[in-house]
């Protein structure tokens, strides 16, 4: 059974900050991300494990807190509009699968990445749905193990988990495209006895 970031469990787990900074990953939308130094290190073993003709991309990492917060806001009132009359908690569950409650948000904990991965010819493989697609809009397929998707992207799938995986992140299952380490999840998944990384200001970056 998949565990959502809107699991009392998660919430539960502890954390001991360990005062890592973030550091500059070039290879975001605008040109790099922010990350924590132990996940950048990961990252790099990640891209040593995909060989010399695929690159990670890298396309966020740091999340603010006012960012992620504006992202719940918005997908839960399109949510809203599709499941009339939803209790608060099932909205809270429904809305988790897609973005997490900000307390344990590991992109606000500096602990997370949306990743997918480029060719040789430096051109996205095809990963059946694009970062960020809901489940909503991809009909499930934004799951990294959804049925009906084809062989190649099954492939590209297992060759990005395979590589992550390896390097010590965890994937949250509802989305194939997000990666963590060091978080309240994370620490969960693997048992580790706490997470590493709580919410970071994006000030302590400068």
């Amino acid at each position: 059974m998949t565990i959502l970031l809107s699991d009392p469990r998660v919430r539960a787990v502890p954390l001991h900050e360990c005062a890592e900074p973030l550091v500059a990953h070039p290879d975001g939308r605008d040109g790099t991300v922010l990350v924590r130094s132990g996940l950048a290190a990961r990252l790099a073993r990640a891209q040593l494990g995909l060989g010399p003709h695929l690159r990670l991309h890298v396309v966020e990492g740091v999340r603010d807190i006012l960012v992620q917060q504006e992202i719940i806001d918005t997908y839960a009132s399109s949510l809203r509009a599709i499941h009339p009359g939803i209790s608060s908690a099932d909205l809270a569950t429904l809305t988790s699968r897609f973005v997490a409650p900000v307390d344990v948000a590991p992109h606000v904990a500096g602990a997370a990445v949306d990743v997918t991965l480029l060719g040789p010819d430096g051109v996205e493989l095809d990963m059946g749905t694009p970062i960020d697609a809901t489940p909503e809009q991809s009909a499930g397929a934004c799951y990294l193990d959804a049925r009906g998707l084809t062989a190649e992207v099954r492939a590209h799938r297992r060759l990005l988990a395979q590589a992550l995986g390896t390097a010590g992140l965890v994937n949250y299952p509802t989305e194939w495209w997000h990666w963590s380490y060091g978080d309240r999840y994370w620490a969960l998944v693997t048992g580790a006895p706490a997470a590493l990384y709580g919410p970071v200001g994006l000030a302590s970056a400068a």
